[in-house]
């Protein structure tokens, strides 16, 4: 069984016992969350698609850690002018494990 599920403006394909990062939740590391946006449904027998969400299902998740991803240099480079900027920025995640899926 899989599920589609949507958080922080991104989709992502999830059984029971995965491990995803998703965008910087606000929640304690060993919170249950119960994530609704659930956009398609799967299991041994049937296909369940929402338009665009299926009323009354739920993706239950458990968080895991709070961390930064890899570091993403910015060169900013003119020729011929001296002009060098160099930026760099590591994005914040929410690590989350797949507890339960609930297809209504």
């Amino acid at each position: 069984m899989y599920a589609l599920i949507e958080t922080g403006g991104r989709q992502y394909r999830v059984a029971v016992g995965d491990t995803i990062d998703v965008e910087l939740l606000d929640a304690q590391v060993g919170d249950s969350l119960d994530i609704e946006k659930v956009l398609l449904v799967s299991d041994d027998e049937a296909v369940r698609v929402g338009q665009p969400l299926i009323e009354g299902a739920r993706v239950s998740a458990t968080v895991l850690e709070h961390g930064k991803g890899p570091k993403v240099v910015a060169f900013k480079y003119r020729p011929k002018e001296r002009y060098r900027r160099t930026l760099g920025h590591r994005q914040p995640y929410t690590r989350l494990r797949i507890d339960d899926i609930v297809a209504a």
